[in-house]
C-alpha cells in the first residue's frame, strides 16, 4: 500500500524526502486531481477493500456555460453503513456532492507516493501534477441533514453521565502503611524494648514496697504502667504488692487508678 501526499514548489529528481532518496519521475506528465472531501467519505474509503468502487463522476455544462462537477458515491461503499456497529441509530451518509473548483494558477503542486515497509519496492514515486484543486461538498438533502443532526446531539451529550446503581461501591483509598506492616513494626520495637530493657526479675518485697512508697510521696495517684515503669517488676507481681498496701479506684473521677489505703499515708502526717 502507498502513502500519497501533495507538495508545493519544485522538486528535483534526485532529492529526498524524509531521508529516502530515488525519486520515480515515470508519471511527472500526468495530471491529478486535489480534492477535499468530507470526513465520513474519507472513513468510508479507508475501510473500503482494494479494487473498490468508490464513485462516479460526473462533469456538464450548467446554463451559464460553466462546468457543473457532481460526485456519487458507490453502492458498495454506503451498503455496509447498515453493518456499521459504530453508526448511531444507523444514519445513512450523503451519497450526493458537488465539487467547488479553486483557482490554483499561482501555486505549483505535486503528489508523491512512498511505498510503505512492508512493500518489496521502496523510495518516493511522483504520481503527477495537480491540475485541478477544489472541496466535495455534499448536497443538502435528507440524508445530509438527519447526519448534521446526529452529529449535534452526539457533540452536546456530556462526557461522564449520572448512573442509578443497585449496590454501594466500596472504595478503596491508597495508604502509605498497611495493617500488616504496622503490626510487624510493633512487635519488632516490643522485641528491641524488651531486650534493651533485659528480663525483670522480682525483687524483695520490702523493696519494692519502698519504691512505691516513695512514689506515692510524689503524686497521690497512679495507674498500673507508671508503676510498672517505677519499679520494673512484672505486673502480675506488682498487683499483689499493691493489693495490701494500695486501693484501686473502679469508678470515676480517678478510674483505674491507685492510691494508698489511708494506714499508708505517712505523707498526710507529714504535710500537716
Amino acid at each position: 500500500m502507498n502513502k500519497s501526499v501533495a507538495m508545493s514548489g519544485e522538486s528535483s529528481s534526485n532529492s529526498g524526502v524524509n531521508g529516502v532518496t530515488g525519486l520515480d519521475c515515470t508519471n511527472a506528465s500526468r495530471g491529478v486531481w486535489l480534492v477535499k472531501v468530507p470526513k465520513y467519505m474519507s472513513n468510508k474509503w479507508q475501510k473500503a477493500l482494494p479494487l473498490t468502487e468508490v464513485g462516479r463522476l460526473s462533469i456538464t455544462k450548467s446554463s451559464s456555460g460553466r462546468p457543473e462537477i457532481l460526485f456519487n458515491l458507490s453502492q458498495e461503499v454506503t451498503k455496509s453503513e447498515t453493518n456499521d456497529s459504530s453508526a448511531v441509530k444507523q444514519v445513512m451518509i450523503p451519497t450526493e456532492h458537488q465539487f467547488a473548483i479553486s483557482d490554483i494558477k499561482n501555486q505549483t503542486l505535486a503528489v508523491f507516493s512512498q511505498m510503505s515497509e512492508e512493500s518489496s519496492t521502496s523510495g518516493l514515486a511522483l504520481e503527477g501534477n495537480v491540475v485541478q484543486k477544489g472541496e466535495c461538498r455534499p448536497i443538502g438533502n435528507d440524508n445530509y441533514m438527519n447526519l448534521k443532526k446526529e452529529t449535534i446531539r452526539k457533540a452536546s451529550q456530556p462526557a461522564r453521565t449520572v448512573q442509578q446503581l443497585d449496590r454501594a461501591v466500596i472504595n478503596y483509598k491508597p495508604i502509605s502503611a498497611h495493617k500488616s506492616d504496622v503490626i510487624h513494626n510493633l512487635l519488632l520495637d516490643f522485641e528491641l524494648k524488651k531486650k534493651s530493657e533485659g528480663k525483670k526479675s522480682r525483687e524483695d518485697k520490702d523493696k519494692v514496697q519502698d519504691m512505691l512508697f516513695s512514689a506515692f510521696e510524689k503524686h497521690q495517684y497512679y495507674n498500673i504502667k507508671d508503676l510498672e515503669r517505677v519499679t520494673r517488676q512484672p505486673i502480675p507481681y506488682l498487683k499483689e504488692i499493691l493489693k495490701e498496701i494500695c486501693h484501686y479506684n473502679a469508678k470515676n473521677p480517678h478510674k483505674n487508678m491507685w492510691e494508698l489505703k489511708p494506714e499508708f499515708r505517712h505523707y498526710k502526717q507529714n504535710q500537716s
